[in-house]
């Protein structure tokens, strides 16, 4: 069995994303309702509560949690780990560009986006390069 490495900075940095990523994909399962109403992100603005739609989303953050935990241990698997996460984040965060241009968000979801979507999707995507220009020693 290969043992994981000890965490370097990159493996913390993925470590923490991991978590919360976990977290909310966790609280998006066990509590839609209370997702919906309670995330400071103004959801409620992006349409009427739907309980499954909630849960998929649940689904896929779970997924991306996941996947970076992985990745925070696990350097070799770093590139497609994180990759994948950053495609999820970056268009997650494309939507919600998309909806605030076209009037569809009111502006004020700039500001309310800018910790959740956006700044996790930037530092995603430059997790993402980093890696995949910086692979580990074999």
């Amino acid at each position: 069995m290969v043992q994981p490495q000890r965490l370097d900075r990159i493996g913390w940095i993925l470590g923490v994303v991991a978590l919360v990523s976990l977290a909310n994909g966790a609280w998006m399962l066990i509590g839609p309702r209370c997702w919906y109403e309670g995330l400071p992100a103004g959801v409620p603005d992006t349409g009427p509560f739907n309980a499954h739609f909630v849960r998929d989303i649940g689904c896929a953050f779970l997924a991306v949690g996941a996947g970076l935990a992985v990745a925070a241990r696990r350097a070799e698997w770093r590139v497609p780990l994180v990759g994948v996460a950053a495609l999820f984040a970056l268009a997650h965060a494309i939507l919600h560009v998309a909806d605030t241009v076209s009037g569809a968000l009111d502006a004020d979801h700039w500001l309310l986006d800018l910790p959740g979507v956006y700044f996790l999707a930037a530092l995603l995507v430059w997790l993402a390069v980093r890696v995949w220009r910086h692979p580990p020693l074999p």
